[in-house]
């Protein structure tokens, strides 16, 4: 009996933000926005394998290459403020 409480409290609950958005028209907003993403999306147009393989390429390189600048100009700048502390 108690599950069965519980469970109608839940339904009144939900039904009550269902009805709540309802009435201020955030269901039809929704679905508005839901409708014209996917027209828009349909307009794209989507690289194809080898685009996205080279692109993919591209940007590990330059992580690597930008990773290894801020490495060593760390290097650098501990090595010079040691130097400048003695």
């Amino acid at each position: 009996m108690k599950d069965y409480i519980g469970l109608l409290i839940w339904a009144v609950i939900i039904g009550g933000v269902f009805a709540f958005a309802w009435r201020k028209g955030l269901l039809l907003r929704m679905a508005n926005y839901v409708m014209e993403t996917r027209e828009e999306l349909r307009k794209c147009t989507w690289p194809t394998y080898d685009e996205l393989k080279g692109s993919t390429i591209v940007v590990l390189v330059a992580t690597a290459i930008l990773g290894a600048f801020t490495i060593g100009a760390d290097a650098v700048i501990s090595q010079v403020i040691g130097l400048v502390m003695r």
